[in-house]
Parts: structure tokens; sequence; C-alpha cells
């Protein structure tokens, strides 16, 4: 599928940022779409290599199982795609199961399943207890890593909005490069703290929904297509 939604910037307009929709099967394109237009981005929804490549952002959206997401990535060759975007420093957002596939192994119901590996850690069930019931469907905070950009402009009270059984639970990447800044990891809680957000140089990620999140949502999103 290939579908552009493009406006020429008027006189004396900065020019909009060209961000790509991945379209490999597995998420919400549309809602994905409209959120990025209200961000003020030009957008396309495509799987297309040159597309994808030579967009300014490259969105990579995902819901279902971690397994099911990284085959069909891989049927899309969004995995080379990604890595080559990165290895060139082009800035990629990966959402909800986007952002789980980017870790280097999903366990669900005890079948383990290899990720992308850009980031060391392991998606598993989450820790909910009595309190708190599985799926985490609905809003919850964030807590933002101290300087985050994607969270710029926004409260420690905002909610986003969240589903998902799985998660990354504890953060094992660890930067012992001082000329290398370390990732800005926020967090999130249900029945424990998980990770909610990365931003990794070019590579960000969330674990919630910012197209599904009102007006923080749109937030964000205008903070991610500000910074491409």
């Amino acid at each position: 599928m290939d579908v552009t939604a493009e406006r020429t910037a008027e006189p004396g307009e900065a020019a909009r940022k060209k961000t790509v929709v991945f379209d490999y099967g597995f998420g919400n394109v549309r809602s994905a779409e409209r959120a990025l237009l209200r961000a003020g981005a030009d957008v396309e929804i495509t799987r297309d290599y040159e597309a994808a490549m030579s967009a300014d952002g490259l969105l990579v959206p995902g819901v279902g199982a971690f397994a099911a997401c990284m085959e069909g990535l891989r049927s899309a060759r969004g995995d080379w795609i990604i890595e080559r975007r990165l290895a060139g420093g082009r800035p990629v957002l990966g959402i909800c199961v986007g952002m789980q596939i980017l870790f280097a192994r999903g366990v669900e119901h005890g079948v383990e399943a290899e990720g992308m590996g850009e980031w060391p850690g392991t998606v598993g069930p989450l820790k909910a207890d009595a309190d708190h019931a599985v799926p985490h469907m609905g809003w919850n905070t964030v807590t933002p890593a101290e300087g985050s950009r994607l969270f710029e402009g926004l409260a420690p009270d905002d909610r986003y909005y969240f589903v998902h059984s799985y998660a990354v639970h504890d953060w094992e990447l660890t930067v012992t490069n001082p000329a290398m800044p370390p990732p800005l990891v926020s967090w999130a809680e249900h029945g424990a703290p998980f990770v909610a957000a990365v931003e990794n140089g070019p590579l960000w990620a969330t674990q919630f929904h910012p197209e599904k999140s009102g007006d923080c949502g749109a937030r964000l999103l205008a903070n991610w297509v500000a910074s491409l």
C-alpha cells in the first residue's frame, strides 16, 4: 500500500518533514497517519524501500504478538530498512509492539522469539497483581527521563494510552564510551515498573500509543517531528 498525504509549503513557511508509516501488516497505520499530519508532517503509508529510506522519519507501528510482528517485519524487509537507517543516523520511532521488537527477544506463552536486538533485554509478561489487571488497557502516567526531548512541554500528570500484556522490566544497555550520550529511558508502572519510552540517538520508541493519546500524544509526536 502506498498512500501519501502531502501538501506544498506556503511561501515563507518551513518545509514539512517527510515521514513514512511503515506498512508491514501489523499496526493501525491510519491512526498513525492522522496523528503525524496533526503533528505537522507530510505522511506516506508504504513498505517501499526507497521511500522508507529517504524519509526524514520512519514510524514503525505494531500490534499483536511479538513473534508474528517480527515475522511480518522481516517479510517486508523492515528489519533491514531499520538497521540501515540507524547506521546512517536517520530517525526511527517504534510504537507499542513496534518498540518491543527492537529488543533482543520476546517471550510470550513460554515461546521465545528473536527481536531486532537494537537493545539488549527481554519483553515478558507484565508483572501485574490483584490490583492491576492484564492486559494493561487505558490511561497511565509516565515518568520521563531527565532531559527528555520526547516529553518536552508535557506535565508529569499527563496520561497516555496503553494496550499491552507484555513489557520490558529491566533496562540492560550500559554505555561505557564517555563520548556517547546514554539512552534516556522513561518509565511507567502497572503492578511493577516497566519501560514506557526510550530515546537513544536516532532510535526512539514508546510502549504506549501516542496516536491514541489525545493532545498529549499529539504534542509528543510533534516533538519527534521537530527533532527530524
